[in-house]
């Protein structure tokens, strides 16, 4: 079973329709869904590959030879615990790029920050795109989504949270005491990831079953967060997935998110509760509490590897 790949340039074409159809398909029934020909230029995507496995070969490697995953794995195994797993750990490197923590960017691989700043531009472009074709099959105004995630607010307020998400999984010794990344659905709203061309390692939960996200050369695997679950009132899910920890090749995963701001209040939209009770009369058809993103994000941060469920319970007593 492979994940869906679609061909985001026939948006514009005589295929719209269709090509709406598909990502609506894609957002109900997978969570996630691979872009190609998506608009972001080739050669960009092939200098952000030179410039992040530069910046983990030169900046970070050698960080991630005495850190604390490798440290405990080693430990396990010396002691030939009973202990099948470490747990509470990855088997993962990673860094985040965002315009608030710009002065912290990695600064000594070559044209890193202008290569990295340039791509998240046309990144933030298409999560907008990919937003909007979400409002269109949701039955939403244009620009819902992103004016919900901007607190309500106009759009040249732009207050949502764009991050990117740098990692490399190294290849692992022993692979099968380790987890690349634990099983867990994203918190956030949109993301775009652009992840390694040939090293496997990504899967997700479907219909009970690990599958994985197949490499296609420049796609832009993108997957719904928590509060596009949430404001679709749970038409759209937020999916499991989990990496791999393997025995060979160095995965490059690059994730980039479009987030609510921590002030804007998320819920299900109206349209869509007031469309479901003419069917249903006299019952509250909102399937997920009314709360502000920055109050769920505390919960997450305690809860990321749990059952999402008890998450909307919890903030609802916030």
């Amino acid at each position: 079973m492979a994940i869906p790949v679609i061909d985001f340039s026939k948006l514009n074409g005589d295929e719209r329709s269709k090509t709406v159809a598909q990502i609506a398909n894609c957002c109900e029934d997978w969570g996630f869904f691979q872009l190609i020909n998506h608009g972001i230029p080739e050669d960009l995507l092939e200098r952000v590959k030179k410039v992040a496995s530069e910046c983990y070969k030169f900046e970070r490697e050698p960080g991630f030879k005495n850190s604390k995953p490798v440290n405990l794995l080693k430990e396990l195994v010396e002691k030939k615990s009973d202990e099948s797993l470490v747990e509470s750990v990855d088997w993962e490197d990673v860094f985040l790029l965002s315009d608030e923590n710009h002065d912290e960017w990695p600064s000594k691989t070559p044209s890193f920050k202008e290569t990295m700043k340039e791509y998240r531009a046309e990144l933030k472009k298409l999560a907008i795109k990919v937003m909007e074709v979400m409002d269109e099959n949701l039955g939403l105004p244009k620009g819902y989504i992103k004016k919900a995630f901007n607190g309500g607010k106009e759009e040249e307020e732009n207050s949502a949270f764009f991050g990117t998400k740098v990692s490399h999984y190294p290849p692992c010794p022993h692979p099968d005491k380790v987890n690349g990344l634990r099983a867990h659905t994203d918190a956030g709203g949109v993301i775009l990831l652009f992840q390694d061309d040939v090293v496997n390692g990504l899967q997700i939960l479907k219909d009970g079953v690990w599958i994985n996200v197949q490499p296609v050369q420049n796609a832009i695997v993108i997957n719904t967060g928590d509060q596009i679950e949430v404001l679709s009132n749970g038409k759209y899910k937020s999916v499991w997935h989990r990496v791999l920890a393997l025995p060979e090749g160095n995965r490059r995963s690059i994730a980039s998110f479009y987030n609510p701001s921590f002030k804007a209040t998320i819920e299900p939209a109206k349209e869509l509760v007031q469309t479901e009770k003419k069917l249903q009369v006299d019952q509250n058809l909102a399937k997920y509490p009314k709360f502000l993103f920055g109050d769920y994000m505390s919960v997450y941060a305690e809860q990321k590897f749990l059952p999402k469920e008890p998450r909307f319970q919890a903030v609802k007593a916030v």
